[in-house]
């Protein structure tokens, strides 16, 4: 027996595949279409299987944005953005130099103030206040690696130190931890990220990339640890290096490391095969976004950086060409 309530009324009830309840299908998927996002925990979808309904629930997202813009000195540097990150998503944010990636990423940090729209985190709106507790707990779930975060370490700080601080989501943690645990935790992090012979190695004499990696086992070791964030993680790497960094992404991303992934960059060679999901932006406004094989194309790209292109995919990885360049056989352009 299916009941409908929409809201509080009750408008029919009936056996699954009766005649009556396949006439009112649509209405039962209109109704289902005004349910809360965000109930909480859980979302409801609906799925028609020969005139019947089956019900699924969905945790929540790991974070969204609706309609968010973000303006100053009169100048939109975000404009309408819609973006619902769920967990086992993998997604990467594409755009040239100005297109908004930073300022988006601060958004998500709670770090930017939205002019208009909502963030929602774990599926719960909270104020966008980088002074709340809420948003102090959301950074202690976030695993992040950028260029500014690199800068404030000090030359003299070890890899270990180093990845422990990533538990409290600060840098410089000079105060020392007399808890076993998560020094034991931060040595398995080292060696997780092939680290381990650096334990008490000096930050000054790392080289880039293996600065990279022990940035990587710092945000593993966020506390609950929702989504890892790459912030032009390749910046600095030589070809060789990016390559061998990639893959080792690549590996932690199949292994399960962390239940998603936001990777900003504006290369699309260094978009793995692991992303499953992308978001396209030009001067802070979106060109295209959702499933990788869709928001990925010759046209989104070239509208993202102004200048006719091909985009050519071979084996889950990307290379842009000039419209007039000689495009290698192999690969397929999208």
């Amino acid at each position: 027996m299916v009941f409908v309530f929409w809201p509080g009324v009750q408008h029919f009830q009936g056996e699954e595949g009766h005649d009556l309840f396949r006439e009112r299908e649509e209405m039962i998927y209109l109704c289902i279409l005004q349910f809360p996002r965000r109930p909480g925990s859980f979302d409801f979808r609906w799925k028609s299987l020969h005139g019947t309904l089956a019900f699924r629930t969905m945790a929540a997202p790991v974070f969204e944005m609706e309609n968010v813009s973000v303006q100053r000195n009169g100048r939109k540097i975000l404009d309408g953005i819609n973006l619902s990150v769920e967990r086992d998503q993998h997604w990467v944010i594409l755009g040239g130099n100005g297109s908004g990636k930073t300022s988006l990423l601060n958004v998500l940090m709670g770090y930017l103030t939205p002019t208009t729209g909502e963030v929602h985190m774990r599926g719960r709106e909270d104020a966008v206040n980088s002074a709340s507790q809420s948003w102090d707990d959301w950074r202690k779930r976030i695993g992040f690696v950028s260029s500014s975060i690199s800068q404030l370490i000090d030359p003299q700080e070890t890899a270990i130190d180093i990845v422990l601080s990533g538990r409290h989501a600060m840098v410089n943690y000079w105060q020392k931890s007399d808890d076993l645990n998560e020094w034991k935790a931060a040595e398995k992090t080292l060696e997780k990220v092939n680290c381990g012979y650096l334990r008490d190695q000096s930050w000054a004499t790392m080289s880039q990339g293996e600065r990279q990696r022990v940035l990587i086992g710092r945000a593993l070791m966020a506390q609950r640890m929702e989504m890892l964030v790459l912030d032009e993680p390749c910046a600095g790497l030589d070809p060789v290096a990016r390559e061998h960094f990639l893959n080792f992404i690549e590996e932690l991303t199949q292994k399960g490391t962390f239940r998603s992934l936001l990777l900003v960059t504006h290369h699309v060679e260094e978009i793995i095969p692991a992303i499953t999901h992308a978001l396209v932006l030009q001067d802070g406004i979106m060109i295209s976004q959702g499933e990788k094989r869709r928001a990925l194309n010759s046209l989104s790209l070239s509208a993202a950086f102004g200048a006719e292109l091909k985009l050519r995919s071979r084996l889950g990885r990307y290379r842009l060409y000039f419209d007039d360049e000689f495009v290698p056989e192999g690969g397929q352009i999208v």
